[in-house]
This record gives C-alpha cells, structure tokens and sequence, in this order.
C-alpha cells in the first residue's frame, strides 16, 4: 500500500454541511523522502523506504552515508511501504498531497501504555455487581477464573488483569475530511491511536 509517515498533532472538531460537530485528528503527515528503492533483482521484493523527521545529532556514519545516497540528512523514522508507483526515485518528496479529502485511510500507530491494569478497565469485565452481605472490596474483581485441581493451572488467554496499551494499532477507514499542503496538515474523521507527536503510519 502507499502512504506516507507522520506524526500526531491532537484532536479538534469541525462542523459539516448541516452543522453537525464531528471530532476530528490533526496529523502533520510528511514530506517523506525516498531514502531506498526496493527492486526484485537485488531485494526480492518492491518497495520504497521512506525516511521522516530530521535526525540532527546521534546518527551514525552508517547512517549518514545510507541517507547520502538520497541527497538528505538523516532520519528519524523510517519504513518501507510496498505498491507504490514505479515512478518514485531515490531522493524523491512525498508530501500530504498523495491524499485527497474524501478518500479514506488506514492509520498505526502504538497505542497509549496504561501500566497494569484490572479487569474492569483491560477487559471491560462488570464487576460482582451489588456492595451487598459484606462485599466491600469485591466490585472491581475479577470472580473465578474456573481453574481446580483439574487443570491446576491457568489456561493461556485467560482474561486477566495485566499490563494495558503500548501495542501497534491499526485504525481502518478513517475518511479524510480535509488537506492543508501549505501546512503539511492532513484532518480525519475520529481518533487514531498513540499519543501527542507520536509517529503514525498512514496508508491508502
């Protein structure tokens, strides 16, 4: 798929047409640029390496003579996307001109780390339900889990508290609502996951 890398700027809202609000995220999405071409003969595979966010100090010489190839400093996020056109070069552009509004997208990113956290909130579980006969301490608990002395042990998957978020989420068919080039500024309908200025991955 074709897409570029960018990086959350937060939430805000517009109102359509019938002046209805809808929540919207602000992504800063580019300029991308080719820093590798993928081809068939020496790779295997096609693909275009995009490189986003300057890297301006704790890159190494590795680093710097594989983005020199590119005629760019060096980079720091970089991903490959695959079923890109083959007009793409080495050192090319990409800006947030490859979307248009009204066309949808699928957005990654890693979503926000809750640490550890109970069942109710991991899992959606209810709780015990009444503070009734003495349950003071039982709302929020998970109840039995259904193990005895058959199978003594926990089964794999068992919803259970544990740590909460920090896992790569993908976000589909998200419609774009508008595009801002001069700004490199793409707004879509929702929310997409990770935190302010987390890098996303935004795909067509």
């Amino acid at each position: 798929m074709s897409g570029l890398i960018g990086r959350k700027i937060g939430m805000t809202s517009l109102f359509d047409e019938n002046g209805k609000n809808i929540p919207c995220t602000v992504i800063e999405a580019g300029p991308c640029v080719v820093t590798q071409v993928r081809t068939e003969e020496v790779d295997g595979y096609k693909a275009l390496q995009l490189g986003f966010d300057d890297k301006a100090k704790n890159s190494n010489k590795a680093l710097d003579g594989h983005f020199k190839k590119a005629g760019t400093i060096a980079k720091k996020k970089v991903i490959e996307f695959q079923d890109f056109e083959e007009k793409h070069k080495l050192g090319d552009q990409l800006t947030v001109e490859l979307f248009a509004e009204g066309e949808f997208v699928d957005i990654s990113a890693t979503s926000k780390g809750k640490g550890f956290q109970g069942v109710v909130k991991r899992h959606g579980f209810a709780g015990v339900g009444q503070a009734t006969h003495g349950q003071h301490n039982r709302l929020r608990a998970p109840g039995s889990i259904g193990a005895a002395s058959y199978p003594a042990r926990v089964f794999k998957g068992m919803r259970m508290a544990g740590r909460m978020g920090g896992d790569k989420v993908t976000v589909q068919n998200l419609r774009v609502l508008k595009v801002v080039p001069e700004k490199n500024l793409l707004v879509v309908k929702g929310c997409v996951p990770g935190h302010k200025n987390a890098y996303v991955i935004i795909q067509k």
